[in-house]
């Protein structure tokens, strides 16, 4: 029976049958566990067919078989659940990189729904929708009781039809209403720009076009900043990367590392454990890195993280990450459906379970809110005071130390850190992560400086 591997959140381990031979009184005792398991199902087997005889309407069949094998499914832990036939395919177009919906990954924490994050660009993004968001109620009806894949179903509708959710946010006294539309989510999994001399790639999530996006933006982003002896180094920016499939989040880990491992998953059963190591070849060809993470990044952006943290071979800014450490194999079934069920931990290469942990950054920092009208009169004081230079004044004098070739390069300097100081205004922690880089590129030695030539 194939299985759909999935890391977001999740992988795949193969279940093995093993026969083993026993003393006598351990076969009795197995024998009345599974007299006692035949017992409690006949018991299920009344409880159906009384259902189905007395209960006030007439109740389909497989309605009820699916609820029971979710109930049973969903009391082990939030992630194993049931998949009908239309949500399993609906699954499947996700990891190809668009579907319908508001753009959210969620999960259920004390009875409501949790956001884990928006993603990029998408509805719910744009709705102002925030990691950590409690949703409590859809259009007005209450999500509590619910199992997640009601609720999520109760969120879903036609493109361009407006849903209400409310929403209970940490820091906001009274729970309050979003309205968004639904529409058509195109994910593009990477998207890469040049701020001053580092190469920043965002990485909203990973499916089929995480590691080819990531490669090719790489090469484009490289180019752009005039090749990479000119780049200071690279910024992976994971923060909201809710994860997706685990092979995607393995290569984007390869693609900076040169061996090791990056990470394993370890089952019930020893056997069942597995280990994924890098493989040579560093796309960054050395250059620094740095990962930028928050509580909205799981499950396969913590592996990447995790798993360049653990090999030294980047420097994790921003928040702790949301902790989903569990390993889901999605098994299709007959019928069309499919199971979810958590089957394994995954392991960083130090061997850290960072399940409901997360994973803790190198450097803490937060992401400031924007507050409406600070600044003003400061940001025009400090333009004020800038223009007030040596070089505004009448008749300065020359600098005469400087070629126009070396002035013209100079200028051109200044004007990418002015750029990437804007970028605090924007974006602190991205601007952080930049900052960074262009230190560590500061006091680096230079080749023809560190190796002196041979005489």
């Amino acid at each position: 029976m194939n299985k759909t591997l999935m890391a977001a959140i999740g992988g795949t381990l193969a279940g093995v049958l093993l026969t083993t031979q026993v003393a006598g009184p351990l076969l009795a005792q197995e024998a009345g566990k599974s007299t006692t398991v035949y017992e409690q199902l006949d018991l299920f087997g009344d409880i159906f067919e009384r259902i189905r005889a007395q209960y006030v309407e007439p109740v389909e069949s497989q309605k009820l078989v699916e609820a029971a094998i979710n109930g049973m499914l969903t009391s082990l832990d939030p992630h194993s659940s049931y998949i009908a036939a239309n949500d399993f395919e609906d699954m499947q177009v996700q990891t190809k990189g668009e579907f319908g919906g508001l753009g959210i990954e969620v999960t259920q924490e004390e009875g409501f729904i949790k956001v884990v994050s928006p993603m990029d660009g998408t509805p719910a993004d744009k709705a102002g929708i925030k990691s950590g968001d409690f949703i409590t109620q859809v259009n007005g009806e209450s999500v509590m009781g619910l199992t997640l894949d009601q609720a999520v179903d109760m969120m879903r509708g036609p493109v361009g039809s407006e849903i209400i959710v409310t929403i209970v946010r940490e820091g906001v006294t009274d729970p309050f209403d979003v309205s968004i539309i639904r529409d058509t989510i195109k994910l593009t999994a990477v998207k890469g720009r040049v701020v001053g001399n580092t190469v920043v790639l965002r990485v909203s999530t990973f499916n089929d076009q995480t590691y080819p996006g990531l490669e090719e933006e790489m090469k484009k982003q490289v180019e752009a900043a005039g090749g990479i002896d000119k780049v200071d180094g690279f910024v992976i920016d994971l923060r909201n990367n809710p994860g997706g499939l685990l092979t995607q989040a393995i290569k984007v880990s390869d693609a900076f590392l040169d061996q090791g491992e990056i990470v394993s998953t370890r089952g019930r059963n020893p056997q069942d454990s597995e280990r994924f190591n890098a493989t040579e070849g560093d796309l960054a060809q050395g250059k620094p890195v740095v990962v930028l993470i928050n509580g909205g990044s799981a499950s396969a952006s913590e592996i990447v993280t995790g798993a360049l943290q653990d090999h030294h071979r980047a420097i994790v800014v921003g928040t702790k990450s949301f902790g989903k450490g569990s390993v889901q194999t999605v098994i299709p079934l007959r019928g069309d459906g499919a199971m979810r069920l958590t089957t394994a931990r995954y392991y960083t290469p130090s061997g850290r379970s960072i399940q409901a942990l997360g994973v803790m950054p190198d450097i803490v920092v937060n992401q400031p809110e924007p507050k409406e009208g600070e600044g003003t009169e400061a940001a025009a004081a400090e333009k004020d005071d800038n223009a007030r230079t040596e070089a505004s004044l009448r008749g300065v004098l020359s600098n005469d130390s400087m070629t126009e070739d070396e002035r013209k390069q100079l200028e051109e300097e200044r004007a990418r850190v002015e750029e990437a100081a804007k970028l605090r205004d924007e974006d602190y922690q991205l601007a952080y992560a930049v900052d960074i880089l262009r230190g560590l590129n500061a006091v680096a030695p230079k080749d023809a400086e560190a190796e002196p030539a041979e005489q």
